[in-house]
């Protein structure tokens, strides 16, 4: 990573349907899926990955997109107010869930929840933990750019027409 270069790390569900969406997102430039948020649970894989969630690393050149809009986008394509749920995925592993690496990406992490619940977009309130980032383990190579590969292959992530989040003072 270069020093014109910005990390976010990010969990909502199966992280094939993440990469390939937020991928192509102006400013992206790499991904890669893993295991994060367990701390107890070293070198962690698809069989064996304890309490970690599914999750994605993005890469992203801040001088062409931010963090606010990455998250933004990132609450567009997966329901944040369901715990340990997307779509046909249940378990832990699938949980929402923001790992900051900076005080400022907390900051503009609870900042932007504020503002999707406020919004009313979703059903309820989000669930998403907003925790410090841990180590993340990378995914074996079948996982990486899974449906890039595999065009027709499973996700629960789409974008939703339309949907723009307001700021609370728009609301």
């Amino acid at each position: 990573m270069s020093d014109a270069e910005e990390r976010a790390l990010l969990a909502g569900g199966c992280f094939w349907g993440m990469q390939e969406l937020i991928r192509a997102l102006p400013g992206v430039t790499r991904t890669r899926v893993g295991y994060s948020g367990d701390n107890d649970k070293p070198n962690a894989t698809y069989r064996d990955h304890g309490k970690h969630a599914e999750s994605i690393e993005i890469t992203f050149d801040p001088t062409a997109t931010d963090y606010r809009t990455i998250l933004e986008y990132f609450f567009q394509i997966h329901d944040p107010s369901t715990r340990n749920r997307q779509g046909n995925d249940i378990g832990a592993s699938y949980r929402s869930a923001i790992f900051y690496f900076d005080e400022e990406q907390r900051r503009v992490a609870e900042d932007t929840i504020a503002d999707v619940d406020a919004s009313g977009l979703w059903p309820g309130p989000v669930v998403t933990e907003v925790v410090p980032a841990g180590p993340f383990w990378e995914a074996e190579p079948e996982h990486q750019d899974y449906l890039q590969r595999y065009p027709d292959g499973y996700t629960c992530h789409f974008p939703r027409p339309n949907w723009r989040l307001p700021k609370r003072a728009e609301a």
